[in-house]
């Protein structure tokens, strides 16, 4: 059986042969979020519906790292090498620090809570960028069905604590990412619960002060969608997809697919030279070794 599917030629670089998609854990209802902590040599990752967070050791196993977790979902590192977590039930974005205590980052905008926030990365400047799609308020699985206080935007946490709403146009932004010279950003759109919403990858140009422009579609997942995506140092788009991991060029080409028997919902790059793509799907988490670093 081969794990992958080469769609452009240049895709069988980036693959190894020998090197197997591997399920490294399992037993979960719906596993998002996953960060790598070189440093401790673990991978941290979500079982939004169990209200947990799990922790994966090489050569050890899973335990869990929190619970409850608030629904925790999508986790980052900020530049100190702190965890930053999307929070469903509580409605904010999170700082784990080095003593355990959490820090709140933004909950709310303009006198008005947030929904479920839910994807997150850090800038070079320290700034914190997340998208509030409504999922985990929608219903109680992955959270606490609630009221919609604010429409679903992507927000800029600046490094004094100030929050902007950056974008405004989506029905329900998702996963995020910079391009490895921070130029471009790229937002997922997952649309509405229940809606026949257009669901793609649009890109924005970054300029000074990390003002933005264009937002054209870049690429649309089929099957499923781009739920959560990670970037390597070439700046290839590692995609969340119904029916594994999709590789795109930054042009928005499909180059090749990582075949996955379950849904993806996200990925992340770790193991010692970042080389090994880490990706949570449905109920389990797998990982495969790449030809490709992701980016730091």
């Amino acid at each position: 059986m081969s794990f992958f599917e080469v769609v452009e030629p240049v895709f069988s670089r980036f693959v190894l042969g020998n090197a197997p998609v591997k399920e490294i854990a399992t037993g979960f209802d719906w596993v998002e979020g996953p960060v790598w902590f070189g440093d401790l040599n673990c991978l941290l990752f979500s079982d939004i519906p169990n209200n947990r967070m799990m922790r994966w050791i090489p050569g050890v196993g899973t335990s869990v790292f929190r619970a409850p977790s608030s629904y925790s979902n999508g986790n980052t590192r900020d530049r100190e090498g702190r965890l930053i977590t999307c929070e469903h039930l509580t409605r904010r974005v999170t700082r784990t620090e080095r003593d355990g205590s959490i820090t709140v980052l933004a909950d709310s905008y303009q006198g008005k809570r947030l929904n479920s926030p839910n994807d997150v990365i850090v800038a070079s400047d320290g700034a914190v960028w997340f998208t509030d799609p409504h999922y985990g308020i929608a219903m109680d699985y992955e959270g606490e069905k609630s009221e919609q206080e604010l429409a679903c935007h992507v927000y800029r946490i600046d490094p004094n604590g100030e929050i902007k709403a950056v974008l405004t146009d989506f029905n329900c932004p998702n996963g995020l990412a910079f391009s490895p010279d921070e130029k471009r950003l790229y937002v997922a759109d997952t649309g509405r619960m229940h809606s026949g919403d257009a669901q793609h990858i649009r890109a924005f140009d970054v300029g000074e002060n990390w003002s933005l422009s264009g937002g054209e579609v870049l690429h649309s997942i089929k099957p499923g969608c781009a739920d959560g995506f990670r970037l390597d140092t070439d700046g290839n788009i590692w995609s969340s997809a119904a029916d594994g991991v999709h590789c795109l060029s930054p042009e928005g080409r499909l180059l090749g697919k990582i075949k996955i028997p379950q849904v993806v919902s996200n990925v992340c790059f770790g193991g010692r030279h970042r080389h090994v793509l880490f990706i949570t799907a449905s109920t389990s988490v797998y990982s495969v070794a790449l030809n490709r670093r992701g980016v730091l």
